[in-house]
């Protein structure tokens, strides 16, 4: 019943997405719950902030790796033909099972991080070429702004962007998932566009320092 294995693999990627790195990494090896700290967000930024590079860098790497192999969940089947609509409506929801699960991880008490790293692992495996173009886009911004969430949301804006205007995708469910990813960014980034609105977001200065010596 091809039905009740994808529910098993969606379910296996909402799983894989709940994998609270920063959490898990910032208590194992630093004793510290980044969720306490700066901007409480379980995320690989505020885990730069708080615990520095050799904290911040393993967890977007490994928030990134979690986007991507969910993804390639869609290995375990065997009855859909790669690059069809079926498949790449899969591959979709298997990427959105496991945002889900970034945001709201239930082995983190439901307690996540805002999903850009892990949205960058699920677009790496089913449009790399957007997200290589989206990526620029970020770093472009925060070198101007020195804002990680400004930066996260227009990144998140240019993919739709892309997707509908640029590469002129025809699939729909492509179009209508880019749309959902810009959409979950605002939602995550909430409190982020209210500070900046009021004009009292943090700019990341802690990206920009050299070391000395």
């Amino acid at each position: 019943m091809p039905w009740l294995w994808n529910a098993v693999i969606l379910l296996v990627a909402y799983l894989l997405g709940s994998i609270p790195n920063a959490v898990w990494i910032g208590r194992v090896f630093f004793k510290t719950d980044v969720r306490n700290h700066g901007s409480k967000n379980a995320g690989s930024t505020n885990t730069l902030r708080v615990l520095g590079y050799k904290a911040g860098i393993p967890v977007l790497m490994l928030d990134i790796l979690k986007g991507f192999l969910a993804v390639k969940l869609i290995y375990l089947t065997f009855y859909y033909i790669p690059a069809t609509g079926e498949y790449i409506n899969f591959q979709l929801l298997l990427g959105l099972a496991v945002i889900i699960g970034h945001i709201f991880p239930v082995f983190a008490n439901f307690r996540g991080g805002k999903g850009v790293a892990t949205l960058l692992g699920v677009i790496l495996a089913i449009d790399p070429v957007s997200i290589l173009i989206c990526v620029g886009v970020f770093m472009v911004t925060l070198i101007i702004t020195k804002y990680v969430s400004l930066s996260s949301m227009i990144a998140g804006l240019s993919f739709p962007v892309l997707v509908i205007f640029v590469f002129n995708t025809t699939t729909s469910s492509l179009v209508i998932f880019s749309l959902i990813v810009f959409v979950l960014l605002l939602f995550t980034h909430q409190k982020n566009i209210e500070r900046l609105v009021r004009n009292q977001e943090s700019k990341a200065t802690f990206l920009f320092k050299r070391k000395e010596g």
